[in-house]
């Protein structure tokens, strides 16, 4: 095993990374019986840390 491979990252640290560039999570579900679809489900998000460059899209509670 090389150095990386024996690199352990904490869960809170991997968030902490991805939060900060951004993640784009998209999928598709299909219920289907019988060949016959009955359900569709898409799924487009963006999940993103707020901070001053990037302002969230809703007014602050008081």
């Amino acid at each position: 095993m090389t150095v990386v491979e024996r690199r352990e990252i904490a869960l809170v640290d991997l968030l902490d990374r991805l939060l900060a560039g951004g993640v784009v999570v998209t999928g598709d579900i299909t219920l289907r019986i019988a060949d016959v679809d009955l359900v569709r489900i898409d799924l487009n998000a963006l999940i993103s840390s707020v901070n001053e460059k990037v302002p969230s899209p809703w007014e602050e509670l008081t």
